[in-house]
């Protein structure tokens, strides 16, 4: 998942940041209200963690702001406040649910699990495209019941070529998708990632199915380009 953590707290913030890049996760983040609601307005987030309380907007307000945008993204607000009144604030703002400070990373990991459980129920947690099979929880890709060694963001491309399969992915998408904002658009970063995965994908006694295609992007399946 590509998500945004606006918190005004800089230790806090590196610990949760940190710990979602470690669960695999694109994370982007700001310790400013103002600019979390800029950020999620322009770019495709899959969930936001958002402090009740920051300079500029508060994260209920962040939310209602969303909402009001129609942007349907999970959002999950973290609070050092524990009374009924904030909880329903959030929660009627358009929040989908909250977390109180101080929360374990398992905690936070599981409750955005949940969330896109929530916003995705049609996704099969095993995502297959003719013998391959990625483990979405397990975090684990498997070809001919051979398991991939993959790193993070290799997984992640690998999940967004499958979730879109065979339908191909454009190049834009998969930076939006795959990368943080800070992500820059004149390398060939991308083409590198890609090269990786088909090597690791495509096995010699497998049919190909990482497909390149020119001026449109990548799709994942089997056949001719």
């Amino acid at each position: 998942m590509r998500i945004l953590v606006a918190e005004d707290d800089k230790k806090i913030r590196s610990h949760v940041v940190g710990a979602l890049r470690a669960a695999g996760h694109v994370v982007d983040d700001t310790g400013d209200g103002e600019e979390s609601l800029w950020l999620l307005l322009e770019h495709p987030y899959d969930a936001a963690v958002l402090d009740i309380t920051m300079p500029g907007r508060d994260g209920v307000s962040v939310t209602r702001a969303l909402r009001a945008a129609g942007k349907a993204l999970p959002v999950l607000l973290a609070t050092a406040r524990s009374g009924i009144r904030d909880k329903v604030s959030g929660l009627d703002a358009g929040a989908d649910d909250y977390i109180v400070k101080p929360f374990s990373t398992e905690e936070l990991l599981a409750r955005l699990r949940a969330l896109q459980r929530r916003a995705k129920p049609e996704l099969d947690p095993v995502l297959r495209v003719s013998d391959l099979e990625i483990d979405l929880r397990a975090r684990v890709a498997r070809r001919a019941g051979q398991e991939i060694a993959l790193t993070n963001r290799e997984f992640a491309l690998l999940e967004v070529l499958a979730e879109a399969s065979p339908r191909p992915v454009s190049k834009a998408t998969l930076v939006e998708r795959v990368w943080d904002q800070h992500f820059d658009s004149g390398t060939n970063v991308l083409n590198v990632y890609v090269n990786y995965l088909r090597k690791k994908v495509d096995l010699p006694d497998c049919p190909p199915l990482l497909q390149t295609l020119r001026g449109i992007g990548f799709a994942l399946r089997e056949g001719d380009p």
